[in-house]
């Protein structure tokens, strides 16, 4: 299995001496399992086997061996024929991956309808696997640990064209507090029938979208980060219709509209010397920095700056990996997972302990925002991707779309008019109906309000 590098994740926690035993041991469970040839080669930092988080070199082995040789109850329970290659990624044994150690332990597996061999991890974070099934999906599961029982986690579906494979999984510098969402498929829309049981069809039917990789921001866009970047574009020929507000600096920016969030979003680009993404017209001669226009498709560099995320973008990320789901964690909400006005007797999966809103934040006057990260990341590592503040994408609202033919297109960005624009996500006010990751809403972009914000995204290369 070249491109894996043992050496270097045993060197980390057992010495010289210590890493060249292991290597050899370890080399051999994992050959008893995959086959194939034995030496090992460095081909990145990233491309780890083994586990970092234990403390000495024998429990490395074991994990290894629990790892290679046993099935694990997913692979039983789905019947899968893939063979399993753990890759660890993400410890602080490098200089210079900070973010890395941040984001702790990660191991790495593909599961599908037949066998598959990862080949390598390239520095930039790039899977390649091979021996997979044209014309079927895979999907790649994480986990964070190694012990028997070990939760893995659906990280994202792709599907396959041909027998070797790349995807990008990790990113080594990823802009500052951005995530890494890699591309794939996933299934969009109500797949619990919550919507269809109250009369809503705005979210049915299912349907799989492909999005492309990209990189959105961790948190809300707080109301110190829009001050920065409002001062500086009011310097440089920006205008905006509102001022925008915030409970505190670390709170999330609201009360702004939807053009004043697109020119905000060329601003952050221009000031930190990015091309700006948004235009006033179609030949995309002219930033746009002024006054509320209507964009449409055209006038988007897509490969460029910060922007909005697509309605399909915002979901994909919403959900973390996870699919048939209600909420990023799970099918159940309360207080402890988001900052939303809990109405237990409403729903069934509402089992807060309370009515009203979050009483760690109803404090003082309305908003009753909370700060920014103040509850668990989901699977890409977004946090408030259910309360807190609902938020602004990209495409034009339309009740119906997801009948559409064009709903399904790779990369889709909506319907090409409309008169309202797509809000995703819920607020400090809403209850859990709201809260669930296919929920979709639409507004006039005119006019601000205390329960709206947003966050950017960023295509990778920026």
């Amino acid at each position: 299995m070249p491109g894996v590098a043992l050496r270097q994740a045993i060197a980390g926690v057992g010495g010289k001496a210590a890493m060249n035993r292991a290597q050899s041991r370890c080399g051999r469970e994992l050959v008893a399992m995959f086959g194939g040839a034995k030496r090992l080669e460095c081909a990145s930092p990233l491309a780890l086997c083994g586990c970092g988080r234990t403390k000495n070199q024998n429990r490395i082995d074991r994990d290894l061996k629990t790892e290679t040789i046993k099935k694990h109850p997913y692979e039983k329970m789905q019947t899968m024929k893939t063979k399993l290659l753990i890759l660890f990624v993400g410890l602080a044994l490098f200089a210079g991956v900070h973010h890395a150690a941040a984001q702790g332990a990660r191991f790495f597996r593909i599961a599908g309808p037949a066998a598959t061999t990862i080949t390598a991890i390239r520095a930039d974070g790039t899977l390649v696997w091979s021996n997979a099934l044209a014309g079927t999906n895979y999907t790649i599961q994480t986990a964070a640990a190694l012990p028997d029982g070990t939760n893995w986690v659906d990280y994202v579906q792709l599907p396959v064209t041909n027998s070797i494979n790349t995807n990008l999984i990790f990113a080594l510098n990823p802009p500052s507090d951005m995530a890494l969402i890699p591309a794939g498929s996933f299934t969009m829309g109500d797949s619990l029938g919550d919507s269809v049981a109250v009369g809503w069809t705005d979210e049915v039917p299912l349907h799989t979208v492909y999005v492309s990789a990209f990189y959105m921001d961790k948190y809300d866009v707080t109301f110190a980060l829009w001050q920065s970047v409002y001062n500086w574009a009011t310097n440089h020929a920006y205008s905006f219709v509102y001022m925008g507000s915030g409970k505190a600096a670390n709170h999330p920016v609201q009360m702004i509209e939807w053009y004043d969030m697109v020119k905000w979003c060329n601003a952050r680009s221009e000031k930190e010397g990015k091309t700006p993404a948004y235009y006033t017209s179609g030949s995309q001669a002219t930033i746009y920095k002024t006054g509320r226009l209507d964009l449409t498709n055209g006038c988007v560099n897509w490969n460029a700056g910060y922007r909005l995320p697509t309605e399909a973008e915002w979901e994909k990320a919403a959900r973390g990996g996870a699919s048939g789901q209600r909420f990023p964690w799970g099918n159940t909400i309360t207080e402890s997972q988001a900052n939303y006005y809990a109405t237990p007797s409403s729903y069934v999966y509402d089992v807060n302990s309370y009515y009203g809103c979050n009483t760690n934040y109803a404090i003082g006057a309305s908003p009753y925002t909370s700060p920014v990260g103040s509850f668990a990341a989901n699977g890409y590592g977004l946090f408030d991707m259910a309360g807190n503040v609902r938020q602004w994408c990209w495409d034009w609202w339309d009740s119906s779309w997801y009948s559409n033919a064009g709903a399904t297109q790779n990369d889709i960005r909506g319907p090409t008019s409309g008169f309202a624009r797509v809000l995703r996500g819920s607020s400090y006010s809403d209850p859990a109906f709201a809260c669930r990751m296919a929920v979709r809403n639409g507004i006039s972009p005119h006019g601000g309000n205390s329960i709206i914000g947003f966050r950017s995204v960023l295509s990778p290369g920026q």
